[in-house]
């Protein structure tokens, strides 16, 4: 069945073609979304040819103007161009099952950690603060570069702290008003004229996919309630925050944290542990959501946990790609939905904010020594360039060591 569009491209694939490549990625490409992209170009661009360089902008594009995990949806929307949906389902397997495979396995002995490693989570707890902070200050240099969208970022930071109590619904009006008072007052930029026809499903399997992206949304909230079944929620938890991570990885932390830690799912250090972790393996931060249903109290929990947690955080993003594609070409065009991006990337800084001193802070930093190891961090990877698995694995050594002093 041919999903894609009758469009000049590259051949279709198969289905193992696309995983085996994919897999390949996932298993070494570390460093984050920013360094997956640079990935992604040498690997399907350069070396197999199997997208063209306007159309690889063209869906890098894509991965950053909607919600959801960035290099994820790259991925998967290059897989599309290869071998359609089933493409990038390859696509999307291959890329998120080592690390996937890897944070559940870490959940999984997380109860059985022993007193002699508290050290060492300590040190994954601490290395997220540099982590971060350096995700904060480089957002805020490139998508926040005026006085006005810093003061957008610094406003939607003083409304998440008000409505500390809500944070969801808090994240929600912030977005939200982001991109309104973007469409209003962010229209500096002039629109992409003359935009690419891309490769893309049927417009049919787009509706399909925005119906289904919004009646999950409106739906699970519902169904929790309703019913009181532990695994409806949990997935409305992880779905809900999925839909919404505009900013990828980091931007996760603010939308869990009072999910699973609010609700009592998961203990706040072993939730902070766990995203240390993350940033020290390849493939997506979002497989993250493994490691949570892993360690989770309530059922499902385990391996089933990890799997529900993993795909429910994941299906925004990827039927948000599907809802999209078909029509991205006139949507960039547009400059209000440009100028709306702007705004709500402001509001973004402004959530990272926040998160950066509850919970990051305030469950890491608990004596001098940990804000000089959260300091050398930083240094570490602002300065030195060097790579946030190393750094990761420095850090949780170093807590190690002084806890054993």
């Amino acid at each position: 069945m041919n999903d894609a569009l009758d469009l000049p491209g590259p051949r279709k694939g198969r289905f193992w073609e696309v995983f085996r490549v994919a897999l390949r990625l996932g298993l070494t490409s570390f460093g984050g979304p920013v360094a997956h992209f640079g990935y992604f170009h040498s690997e399907y661009v350069e070396r197999r040819r199997w997208v063209d360089e306007g159309t690889f902008a063209d869906l890098l594009a894509l991965s950053q103007a909607f919600p959801g995990a960035a290099s994820s949806q790259l991925g998967f929307s290059i897989g599309i161009v290869r071998g359609g949906l089933r493409g990038g389902l390859a696509a999307w397997l291959g890329f998120t099952l080592p690390s996937a495979v890897i944070l559940t396995t870490l959940g999984l002995g997380a109860s059985r950690i022993g007193e002699q490693a508290q050290g060492w989570v300590h040190g994954l707890v601490v290395v997220a603060v540099p982590v971060v902070a350096l995700a904060v200050w480089k957002l805020w240099s490139n998508l926040a570069p005026d006085r006005f969208r810093s003061s957008m970022a610094v406003g939607a930071a003083v409304a998440m702290i008000a409505f500390q109590s809500s944070a969801r619904t808090a994240a929600v009006g912030v977005i939200v008003l982001g991109g309104l008072m973007g469409w209003r007052f962010c229209r500096d930029h002039p629109a992409d004229s003359g935009p690419r026809r891309l490769p893309a499903p049927s417009r049919k399997s787009g509706v399909i996919a925005a119906v289904v992206f919004f009646g999950l949304l409106a739906a699970l909230p519902v169904a929790g309630r309703v019913t009181e079944l532990e695994f409806v929620e949990v997935t409305d938890a992880f779905y809900g925050a999925g839909a919404l991570v505009f900013g990828g990885g980091p931007v996760v932390l603010p939308l869990l944290e009072p999910e699973v830690v609010g609700a009592g799912w998961v203990d706040p250090e072993l939730f902070i542990a766990g995203y240390g972790a993350a940033q020290a393996i390849p493939g997506p931060v979002f497989t993250f959501s493994s490691y949570l249903g892993a360690v989770m109290t309530p059922a499902p929990n385990g391996i089933p946990g990890a799997a529900l947690a993993l795909v429910a955080l994941f299906l925004p993003s990827l039927l948000m790609v599907v809802a999209t594609l078909p029509f991205f070409s006139a949507l960039r065009a547009h400059a209000g939905v440009q100028a709306a991006l702007r705004g709500v990337n402001a509001a973004v800084i402004g959530i990272l904010l926040v998160v950066l001193y509850d919970p990051l802070w305030t469950n890491a930093i608990r004596e001098p020594s940990d804000l000089a190891l959260a300091l050398v961090g930083f240094g570490l990877l602002a300065f030195w360039k060097a790579p946030p698995w190393l750094v990761v694995l420095l850090t949780a050594a170093a807590g190690g060591l002084l806890a054993a002093l």
